[in-house]
């Protein structure tokens, strides 16, 4: 590049500065109806989940035992580390928010909660670096609390990271308390566990998904039908997040929120498919049942969507004997475990499915 051109891009540089300071001096220079445009748009792109996130205790939805036994540390006070452990959706990050919102107050939450996700950020050098920092940094609180470090997904830190915290954990109890959100709580070090009390969280009932559903559907204007909301709880397997994630990306991008939209959305097996997949085996008729399969497996569903919707098909289904039902969840958990393990073809439906219509069949017709 030429000298010239160089001195003509600075130039350019110069005044791109320049404009950027009058506007930022004088933003009614910018167009007050894009700026109204801008503003509706950044609000509409909120996501629900975090626009109804429960910011205190007595909001959050399921589990109230464990609610109840943070609501006593929250009047105490004196908050002990802690272990949140379930399955993702079901509000442990939430619980332990609001819980730090209920101790610490607006004013000092800001200042006082350092809130990492181990999944990304897992190794030995945050503990050593951001968490000490913050455990080291001053911080003036009310009377009797302390600073919170939150460490979400924190089963998936490695083992010299979790290591490393505990001797934190040792050095800085006084000024600073941690909370782990993870989903096994056996993969935390044992020397960890024994420092902190455990709250044991369980997955949402359907009654629960659905009340809070409703509330987010009524205050958004969203057209929901009663279908639509059963759907929106079969995806979710007792997920609020989840739920919640397609309640607003049915509504987004249909409109109505019904059934074939919420599966459609979520891209699932449709039940309705699984049960006359289902029924076929029931009446020993292999030929239909294989269709059925196939036309499932055509539409490009993964083994693992398939074998799941069937396992909560069969659960649900009221058109067998419990026997029969027993002995269709047991032959489909030793399918699900094959191809967890790696072996997820058509073959392997495909065999689970004769396996199945076998069992609707007389064994005396296969004696010699």
């Amino acid at each position: 590049m030429t000298i010239v051109n160089e001195i003509n891009l600075y130039g350019v540089y110069k005044l791109y500065k320049q404009s950027i300071r009058v506007i930022n001096h004088h933003p009614t220079l910018i167009n007050f109806n894009h700026r109204l445009d801008m503003s509706k748009s950044a609000n509409y792109e909120v996501p629900w989940v975090e626009k109804y996130r429960p910011r205190v205790l007595s909001d959050i939805v399921g589990n109230q035992d464990t609610v109840k036994r943070l609501e006593v540390i929250a009047q105490d006070g004196n908050m002990p580390h802690m272990i949140m452990s379930g399955t993702p959706g079901i509000g442990k990050t939430t619980a332990v928010l609001a819980l730090a919102h209920t101790l610490l107050g607006p004013e000092v939450f800001k200042e006082a909660v350092l809130e990492l996700n181990a999944s990304d950020e897992r190794g030995i050098d945050v503990v050593r670096n951001r968490i000490k920092s913050f455990a080291q940094k001053k911080i003036a609180l009310p009377p009797g609390r302390h600073k919170i470090v939150i460490l979400d997904e924190a089963d998936s830190m490695t083992s010299g990271a979790q290591q490393a915290l505990r001797r934190t954990m040792e050095i800085y109890s006084n000024t600073t308390r941690f909370a782990f959100a993870c989903n096994q709580s056996n993969k935390i070090i044992e020397p960890i566990q024994s420092r902190c009390a455990i709250l044991r969280f369980s997955k949402l009932r359907d009654i629960e998904l659905l009340q809070r559903l409703r509330q987010i559907a009524e205050k958004e204007n969203a057209d929901v039908t009663d279908e639509g909301y059963e759907a929106l709880i079969f995806t979710s397997e007792g997920d609020m997040r989840q739920a919640v994630n397609n309640l607003q990306s049915t509504h987004t991008g249909l409109g109505l929120v019904t059934p074939d939209a919420v599966f459609k959305v979520c891209d699932q097996p449709h039940p309705l498919l699984v049960q006359n997949l289902l029924e076929s085996c029931h009446k020993a008729d292999i030929e239909d049942a294989l269709s059925k399969l196939d036309e499932l497996w055509t539409h490009g569903y993964a083994a693992i969507d398939i074998i799941q919707t069937l396992f909560r098909v069969a659960r649900n289904t009221q058109s067998l004997e419990e026997s029969l039902k027993l002995e269709y969840i047991k032959e489909i958990g030793w399918t699900h475990m094959r191809i967890l393990e790696g072996v997820a073809t058509i073959v392997q439906l495909s065999g689970l499915v004769a396996r199945l219509c076998k069992m609707s069949i007389d064994p005396k017709v296969f004696k010699v």
